[in-house]
């Protein structure tokens, strides 16, 4: 199973994020899809990345294009340039993956909807002064008045 990611790095809340069983652009894509829908963000957002072939694609620097934002691309071979997202992965493996057996892909499947539930609303992040990316997004509401 692949699992392509979008997080917001500000709160490192996974916005858009969806599985399959290839690793295609389909696969980014609908990961994209999904936090455009939830984020709205105005244009000129960058959105960073690895130099995999899925955000090399015409068809995915053309959704980038569409929804008014920028690549960034780290270098190759270079994992600290996307280094959260790369901590990320490496949380849901070892403290969550390889913990219980995975019989099936939609066992998989609905396990990593738990992590990602898990990961927004409990998971604490020192980044976040000790606090979830859910509940880190909603302080900052609190204080700024930001909706």
């Amino acid at each position: 199973m692949y699992l392509a990611i979008v997080m917001d790095l500000y709160s490192r809340r996974v916005v858009g994020w969806h599985i399959d069983k290839r690793m295609t652009t389909d696969l980014v894509s609908k990961a994209l899809v999904k936090a455009y829908n939830l984020r709205q963000p105005g244009k000129g957002l960058v959105f960073h990345s690895d130099r995999g072939s899925q955000y090399t694609s015409r068809q995915y620097r053309k959704q980038l294009w569409g929804y008014g934002m920028r690549a960034s691309m780290g270098d190759v071979g270079a994992c600290w340039d996307n280094a959260v997202v790369e901590r990320f992965f490496g949380s849901l493996k070892h403290d969550w993956l390889f913990k219980v057996h995975q019989p099936t892909r939609e066992y998989m499947k609905e396990d990593v909807a738990a992590y990602m539930r898990y990961y927004n609303l409990e998971r604490l992040h020192s980044a976040n002064n000790d606090m979830s990316p859910i509940n880190y997004e909603k302080s900052l509401q609190k204080v700024s008045g930001w909706s």
